[in-house]
């Protein structure tokens, strides 16, 4: 007979568990690039049918045929991460004895499988199935199992950071909590982050990344605005506007842990991390329109995003740490112990 969860739930660091998480992150980074580039070549409809591929697990033709390797890559990967994701769940429900924990494994599963079923019926719905004159409802569909691939990430990234030792032995290695104006620089810069991963999304599924073939000009006359608008431009035209709103919502969010160091000098990495995949991000954004959108330039500029909406919810998160149970600055056995604070305390 099973013990039940309640007897053998604990709140302490298990390494085995730690590290499985950081093996499921991994396979969704590979998750996330191979369908990031099945889009960039335009392969989502290599096969008509789903979950299977021409009605098999293996089908001919996907070890040669690029488009066919693209999308059937994605799908086993899906399958994987699918798996990684429900061993997770049972595991953290059995032996995890914090709530938010287990509810959040639990979220993870509901939300893997909600993104397989978003990619499946993108492809059942997509017009070549249904003979409509439009493909909006597959279009929609698409973008929003691009972002909700974008939520997932990051409800697995908080997974993985609070089965971390430090965040269960150090406090996260932080050694006072930090403050509310910090938590909420963080949460705008996510919200800002998101918004442009959907518009994004938008321009990647409406074929919209040339709509606009000049960079940073918006015009071949050297203006900064575009010479005419439908909804491609306008789509485009929003990214980059929108651009300059997440550059100031990651620079006040980096600006504040970098402030904010004493407290856990993984601030302070945490802000030269965000500045410098920041700086990528817009070069990989150039580089999609000055190689006329070059398909592992723009998934390569897709995934650098979803990275950095992943870190940027990591600080997020972690500033968002629960404050300490007995009210004091953190355990006297913290690694990252300033000797500035020690020297005060003492």
């Amino acid at each position: 007979m099973l013990p039940s969860p309640a007897s053998i739930r604990s709140a302490s660091y298990r390494p085995a568990r730690a590290w499985f998480c950081l093996v499921a992150l991994i396979w969704t980074t590979f998750l996330l690039y191979a369908g990031g580039f099945t889009t960039s070549i335009e392969a989502g409809m290599a096969f008509l049918d789903w979950p299977l591929s021409n009605g098999s697990i293996n089908p001919d033709g996907w070890l040669t045929e690029p488009d066919k390797m693209a999308e059937h890559s994605h799908r086993l990967l899906g399958a994987i991460v699918g798996m990684l994701v429900i061993v997770i769940a049972v595991w953290t429900h059995w032996s995890d004895s914090r709530v938010w924990m287990r509810r959040l494994a639990w979220g993870a599963l509901a939300l893997v499988v909600f993104q397989g079923m978003l990619g499946g019926l993108r492809v059942l719905f997509d017009q070549l199935n249904t003979g409509a004159d439009h493909n909006l409802v597959a279009g929609t569909f698409r973008v929003a199992h691009a972002c909700t691939a974008q939520i997932f990430l990051c409800v697995l990234v908080a997974i993985a950071v609070g089965m971390t030792r430090r965040w269960i032995d150090y406090d996260g290695g932080l050694q006072r909590p930090p403050s509310s104006g910090i938590r909420r620089a963080g949460l705008f810069a996510c919200a800002t982050i998101f918004v442009q991963l959907v518009l994004g999304a938008l321009i990647r599924h409406n074929d919209a990344a040339l709509t606009i073939p000049w960079f940073p000009h918006a015009n071949e006359n050297g203006s900064w605005i575009p010479a005419y608008w439908n909804f491609g431009v306008t789509v485009h035209f929003s990214h980059r506007v929108w651009a300059l709103v997440v550059l100031l919502g990651i620079g006040v969010f980096a600006g504040r842990l970098w402030a904010a160091r004493r407290i856990g000098r993984v601030l302070g990495v945490l802000a030269l991390v965000l500045t410098a995949m920041t700086t990528v991000q817009v070069f990989l954004g150039a580089l999609v329109v000055w190689t006329m959108r070059n398909p592992h330039a723009a998934t390569v500029h897709m995934l650098t995003g979803a990275f950095l909406l992943a870190t940027t919810w990591a600080a997020t998160f972690l500033v968002h740490r629960p404050r300490f149970a007995d009210g004091t600055p953190a355990r006297a056995a913290a690694p990252e112990r300033n000797p500035e604070i020690a020297a005060e305390r003492a």
